[in-house]
């Protein structure tokens, strides 16, 4: 599992932390130093933590568990969005609807309205409808799609989430910790990394630091579905020996009975 050098780290931003004025005491242990009002990260923590991060989130998905990636802050959209479909796993960026995960139940209907109304357009009952009232639903169904597309496969809660700004994010972390769903985060020093399970200490500004921070967590995931795809086949494979080695025995007995 290759790990980003401090050097690369170091080359994306991820030790620029906030001014010291907008600083978390709790991020204390993973200050380096202070620069013209800001706050130095120290990298050699934050790899160490990556490390950790990537270690725990690769089990996950080598066990076939489902990772939510949430970040809806601009610059990080489009990466999470990438990433996330990278590996096929669910992913929020426009808008945290509140009670997703308190309130999945009421969540996957909505999702199934968007299977209705595509439903409506198949079986004729469009045709029946006023223009107002296509235009209507086709809106509602545009409003659906923006903030629940890409979650639309997730027909049950996330065995974890992976967020960008825990303090954005805040009403996620809260839900998640309400349920025991693992948090992975990255935390900058502005932010408590005590709020999450496994925090990242980074900037979590910077498009780069975001994209490195989130690639690397994703290359874990890629990795355990690998051995998770490579672990089946293994399976199938003596399954496939032992019916053989069976049905030889099988034709041995009969041959002896024959006899």
């Amino acid at each position: 599992m290759a790990q980003p050098t401090v050097q690369e780290m170091l080359e994306a931003g991820v030790h620029f932390g906030h001014l010291k004025r907008k600083w978390n005491p709790a991020m204390a242990p993973y200050i380096f130093m202070e620069k013209n009002g800001t706050h130095i990260i120290d990298l050699n923590k934050s790899s160490a933590k990556l490390e950790e991060a990537c270690s725990a989130i690769k089990s996950m998905a080598r066990s076939g568990k489902k990772i939510l990636y949430v970040a809806t802050k601009k610059q990080a959209q489009g990466i999470i969005a990438r990433e996330a479909a990278r590996v096929n796993m669910p992913y929020v960026t426009e808008r945290w609807p509140g009670g997703m995960l308190t309130n999945f139940a009421t969540i996957r209907k909505a999702i199934r309205k968007m299977g209705a109304i595509d439903k409506m357009e198949v079986d004729g009952t469009w045709e029946t409808m006023s223009k107002r009232e296509r235009l209507m639903i086709s809106r509602q169904r545009a409003k659906l799609e923006r903030d629940l597309g890409s979650i639309q496969d997730l027909t049950r809660l996330p065995s974890a989430i992976f967020i960008v700004d825990v303090i954005k994010e805040h009403i996620a972390v809260k839900e998640a910790h309400r349920l025991g769903i693992p948090t992975f985060a990255i935390v900058d020093t502005n932010a408590n990394p005590k709020d999450v399970d496994f925090a990242i200490p980074g900037n979590d500004d910077a498009a780069k630091s975001i994209e490195l921070i989130v690639k690397t967590m994703t290359n874990a995931v890629a990795e355990g579905l690998a051995e998770r795809k490579a672990g089946k086949a293994k399976e199938d494979e003596a399954e496939a020996s032992a019916k053989e080695v069976k049905e030889v025995v099988a034709e041995t007995s009969e041959e002896k009975n024959e006899d």
